[in-house]
């Protein structure tokens, strides 16, 4: 990308409130993606349905397995579990 000259504080001023519009749209775009990625599936079938419910339960219970044996091996960082040796 070429760089831009700017000569006086208009075409400074100018150039900052372009980067403020471009920031807050990009900003609006990320969040409706993240606003969108945590939205519950709509399921069309009940198959759909059961399929998404075990697939939820899955990762519920894949995150607590993994925050348990982070707190059995670091827990000592956060004051709790086995203290090291």
């Amino acid at each position: 990308m070429a760089e831009q000259v700017f000569n006086t504080l208009d075409d400074i001023q100018l150039r900052k409130d372009q980067l403020k519009v471009r920031i807050n749209e990009e900003s609006e775009k990320i969040d409706d993606l993240w606003h969108d990625l945590f939205l519950p599936q709509q399921s069309s079938s009940k198959g759909e349905f059961i399929a998404n419910l075990v697939s939820n339960s899955i990762t519920a219970i894949d995150a607590f397995l993994l925050v348990r044996k982070l707190m059995k091996t670091y827990g000592w960082l956060v004051g709790r579990g086995n203290k090291r040796k």
